[in-house]
């Protein structure tokens, strides 16, 4: 079955590190050490806008523009009155061409009712070798009207139909403490393993260590059993 798995996903699987990640981890790849100020940004589902603030640390000048649909949990819970936002259908995005350096995406496309549209959308949008990254629930529970669950095999042939060049996919936080997470009501105390590696995941690093296994061998692992995932995708 692992095999299965890592054939399907043998060239996306990264070989570097095992670590876990969240999405932030393909913002700081991305504008590390690169000239920042010329880079216009959009954040796909951006919810309450918190990406702004990260994004700006690199260069305050950075374009940045926020874009969720009218009303979620998430936007309603916007305290900036002001700023870049903007609304659209859920599928087309409102901007030209070839716009943007990055589109950016933390945990909105479980909650898209027609993933396949958008993803085109953010293929049109995005300029030539244009960045689309974030991260995406796999085995997380029901949240905020969500409506689908993607394997990491499955995401990544949407991505490539859509036209894109699916370059990683890297496990973040793991179904179990996800899973006990909401058994518990989402207690504050979980947040903490979205930033740090989460229990199972330490528990599948220390059992690959003993093993002698490969970094690529325990992303593998932590894959088939990760709560959400994060991809880094090229136009």
């Amino acid at each position: 079955m692992n095999k299965k798995f890592t054939d399907l996903l043998y060239r996306q699987i990264p070989q570097d590190s095992s670590q876990q990640i969240d999405s932030e981890y393909y913002i700081d790849y991305l504008l590390n050490k690169r000239d920042k100020s010329t880079f216009k940004v959009l954040d796909l589902g951006c919810g309450e806008g918190k990406s702004e603030e990260k994004f700006r640390a690199y260069d305050c000048n950075i374009d940045w523009f926020g874009l969720d649909i009218a009303e979620s949990p998430e936007v309603n819970a916007r305290e900036k009155a002001e700023g870049n936002f903007y609304t659209f259908d859920g599928i087309n995005i409102p901007f030209a061409d070839n716009c943007f350096d990055i589109v950016y995406s933390n945990q909105v496309f479980e909650h898209v009712r027609y993933p396949e549209a958008l993803l085109k959308e953010i293929y049109r949008v995005l300029k030539p070798d244009g960045y689309f990254i974030g991260s995406v629930s796999y085995l997380e529970p029901y949240h905020s009207y969500s409506f689908w669950n993607y394997t990491p095999y499955g995401f990544k042939e949407i991505l490539s139909q859509a036209g894109l060049e699916v370059l990683e996919i890297r496990p973040s936080i793991d179904a179990l403490t996800l899973i006990i997470r909401r058994a518990l009501g989402a207690p504050k105390f979980f947040s903490r393993w979205w930033k740090k590696e989460s229990p199972l995941n330490l528990v599948i690093s220390a059992i690959g260590k003993i093993a002698n296994k490969d970094p690529g061998s325990i992303n593998s692992i932590k894959l088939m059993f990760c709560g959400q995932f994060c991809f880094l995708t090229r136009k």
